[in-house]
């Protein structure tokens, strides 16, 4: 080898050095700010979407935990609420959104578990797309009639049922509220005639007016006209009373066996969020429901506090997921486009 080829050996050998100096302090660097992205998270407000219009349930339990989030913290937590297509457009927005943990989901019964075996198309996939930050809260539906009503108890209920059919109030398709009035029906021998209505409000006023015998009403609607008087509850389909009405059974405890049957929140993100910035979220979200001031906003509401890691919260959407896509099969109702 000549002294020329030497050197170009040699200068080559030389670059090749230098590229390799310069990858390895970009990867340095690249880890670097990623590292210090996770412990500086977050660096921009963080948005909790609800699929539903303000002043439901979800909503509420959203800004009850964005707010406690954002006193415990120097975070800011916003609430937007994207309504529609029975929830799917406010659940499309998350499972779209980047995973940085700045777009999150205050996921639901209906939006993670019923709509994927009730539609036949969904832009998301509940299972695919979306991972689980943390169980949020809880509630069963009540199984309500009118004040004056000649029905005092379930009992009473069932046995007229069995002679005629009498009428359920319904929320809407795919509601919780419906899935549990036609599994009640199949517990007692034959379906109610079923009553459908644009949200739980109008529904609730025709069962106080008289228009239609009963329904399983989630609490946040319920409650207010059973404690005026206007209602009467006679079971909740949880397997532990509600502490609101600590006098009206479980179903289950009326003989109805493992009659259990919630709709319940988990904050989701979407797939793909730093596994790092999910468990710093799941940590401030177990700091706010264990705040006393806290638990008593959830329980006002008809709502049980659910706690937990990560892991059983994952492990509590993909069991719920399973459970609810039997209940939805065995409802007899079909899918939709």
């Amino acid at each position: 080898m000549d002294l020329a080829e030497n050197k170009f050996v040699g200068d080559k050998t030389m670059k090749y050095r230098h590229f390799a100096k310069t990858l390895a302090a970009s990867f340095l660097i690249a880890v670097s700010s990623y590292a210090y992205s996770q412990s500086d998270f977050p660096q921009q407000p963080i948005r909790i979407v609800v699929a539903a219009p303000p002043g439901g349930g979800t909503d509420h339990m959203a800004r009850v935990l964005g707010k406690a989030i954002s006193s415990n913290t120097t975070w800011t937590v916003i609430v937007e609420n994207k309504p529609g297509a029975g929830g799917t457009i406010g659940t499309d927005t998350v499972a779209r959104a980047k995973p940085d943990g700045y777009t999150l989901s205050m996921a639901q019964t209906a939006t993670m578990a019923i709509n994927p075996e009730l539609f036949r198309k969904l832009s998301y996939d509940a299972m695919k797309d979306f991972t689980a930050v943390a169980t949020i809260a809880n509630q069963p539906v009540v199984l309500v009639v009118r004040s004056n009503s000649p029905y005092q108890t379930v009992a009473d209920l069932q046995a007229e049922h069995k002679s005629k059919r009498l009428t359920l109030a319904t929320a809407g398709l795919g509601t919780v509220g419906q899935l549990v009035g036609k599994m009640f029906g199949h517990e007692v021998g034959s379906d109610f005639i079923e009553v459908p209505y644009r949200g739980s409000g109008p529904a609730l006023q025709d069962v106080v007016g008289g228009t239609v015998d009963t329904m399983f009403a989630t609490p946040p609607g319920a409650l207010p006209l059973v404690q005026s008087g206007r209602l009467r509850a006679l079971a909740v389909s949880s397997a532990k009373r509600l502490p609101l009405l600590p006098d009206v059974p479980t179903l289950e405890e009326l003989g109805y066996d493992k009659f259990d049957y919630n709709e319940w929140k988990v904050l989701m993100a979407p797939v793909g969020t730093p596994p790092e910035i999910v468990e710093r979220l799941n940590t401030e979200v177990q700091k706010a429901l264990a705040q006393p001031s806290i638990i008593k906003q959830v329980l006002a509401a008809g709502d049980l506090p659910m706690t937990g890691s990560v892991q059983s919260a994952q492990q509590f959407v993909n069991e719920e997921f399973v459970r609810w896509r039997t209940i939805v099969r065995e409802s007899g109702l079909s899918k939709s486009n």
